[in-house]
């Protein structure tokens, strides 16, 4: 779709509170506490910001709204809201696609990096009491990869209590469901957008690519999470292999400052996103960051 004009919008989710210590992996506090104030418990503010694309074409009847992912929702039964820092009630992610003017039944296409609650525990209505969830995009294609999956399905020990075994079964369930291979592209979404496959996280992990007139833009996921992360050394308690995680964050780094490309960040409370810098000592900082992004053509 050459004659596609596509715009993007940053949408927030449930926020959270989590231990800073957690998210900054071996980072000393002394040293993350420059970038994060923690509260009285040690916890930093969490973003699960969403990218939404909307595509025009001469071709389309009607635009095609993308969204990268859905946050950590609101399907947390009220103990578990609270074990994991989540501070709204509400459905936060709907609610703010309704200030735009859509509804979850707009929503076209649903890009899920991977299968982590907080990435794609937005999939789910909000909690209610003796009521199952459902889906709540009653519309959408749900793109996700193969391994990713996978290891949903089949999770280790060390990470089993971070997938929502019930949004498993209704996303395959669906009908709905667009599985891309390793290495391939979507046949959902078209030439227009490529991955880049990361594995530090969590296997399979997959970065989408959107192609932009100036350069591209890349949801980075878990892969570097906030402005933060950026920095080379930083890594997430949680990442399954930091050390690899810091050798996929080098190459994609590089290739977006090549191609003047940036990053769009979900987990940062603050940036939304940006382009890369590189000082004269070789060291990454995130370049001309943006709070927001409110109808940015690309």
């Amino acid at each position: 779709m050459s004659d596609t004009i596509r715009s993007v919008w940053s949408i927030q989710g449930n926020s959270q509170r989590l231990d800073g210590g957690a998210m900054f992996g071996n980072a000393p506090k002394a040293l993350w506490t420059r970038w994060i104030t923690p509260d009285e418990q040690n916890r930093i503010p969490l973003s699960c910001r969403c990218l939404l694309i909307k595509e025009e074409s001469a071709t389309l009847d009607q635009p095609r709204y993308i969204l990268c992912e859905t946050g950590i929702g609101a399907f947390f039964e009220p103990k578990l809201k609270a074990r994991f820092g989540i501070q709204e009630d509400q459905h936060m992610l709907i609610e703010n696609l309704m200030k735009i003017g859509l509804t979850p039944a707009d929503i076209d296409v649903i890009v899920l990096s991977h299968l982590h609650f907080d990435h794609a525990g937005g999939l789910l209505t909000a909690w209610v009491k003796d009521t199952p969830p459902s889906l709540a995009f009653p519309n959408a294609t749900f793109v996700v990869g193969e391994r990713a999956l996978d290891r949903a399905r089949n999770p280790h020990s060390r990470d089993r209590a971070s997938f929502i075994p019930a949004l498993i079964n209704l996303l395959e369930e669906s009908g709905r469901l667009n599985i891309v291979p390793s290495g391939s592209q979507s046949s959902v979404l078209g030439e227009a957008y490529q991955f880049h496959e990361s594995d530090g996280h969590t296997p399979g992990q997959l970065l989408i690519e959107v192609e932009g007139h100036d350069g591209p833009l890349v949801f980075c996921g878990d892969l570097i999470p906030g402005a933060p992360w950026v920095h080379l050394p930083i890594t997430m308690g949680y990442d399954r292999f930091p050390e690899l995680l810091i050798e996929e964050k080098t190459t994609l780094l590089n290739d977006l400052i090549k191609r003047k490309g940036r990053l769009f960040f979900t987990h940062d409370s603050v940036v939304a996103s940006s382009h890369i810098g590189q000082d004269d000592r070789g060291r990454f900082f995130a370049k001309k960051p943006l709070e927001r992004l409110i109808g940015l053509s690309i």
